[in-house]
């Protein structure tokens, strides 16, 4: 068994800015897993926006606080707490923080099967 917490070194060691938005750690990533392929975290502060991109990985951006835009192609929603957004495999995705508060999500990815 791993545990870990945001605050541990191995998880603070690799933040970066990600896609032109977002201040991110990993938490878990292929260092230690085998079958999925990252677990981050990533903070986006008010009108600051993870920039439309595509994956190669299918992804689930989980939002544990705060609120923004989701969009995922041609679609468009509210998000806030508690709400699980599924992006497929090659799908163009972005997310902005249209909020007064930062925007925290966890980003689960796996390659498609």
């Amino acid at each position: 068994m791993i545990v870990r917490n945001v605050k541990d070194k191995e998880v603070l060691d690799t933040t970066y800015l990600a896609h032109g938005g977002a201040i991110a750690q990993m938490i878990f990533d292929r260092r230690t897993l085998k079958e999925i392929g990252f677990l981050a975290i990533a903070t986006l502060s008010p009108g600051k926006e993870i920039e439309a991109h595509v994956d190669p990985m299918e992804e689930i951006y989980f939002v544990a606080s705060g609120s923004g835009e989701m969009h995922v192609d041609d679609e468009s929603r509210q998000v806030g707490p508690g709400d699980a957004t599924w992006i497929p495999v090659g799908s163009s995705h972005s997310l902005f923080n249209n909020g007064n508060e930062d925007l925290v999500i966890l980003v689960i990815a796996s390659p498609a099967w």
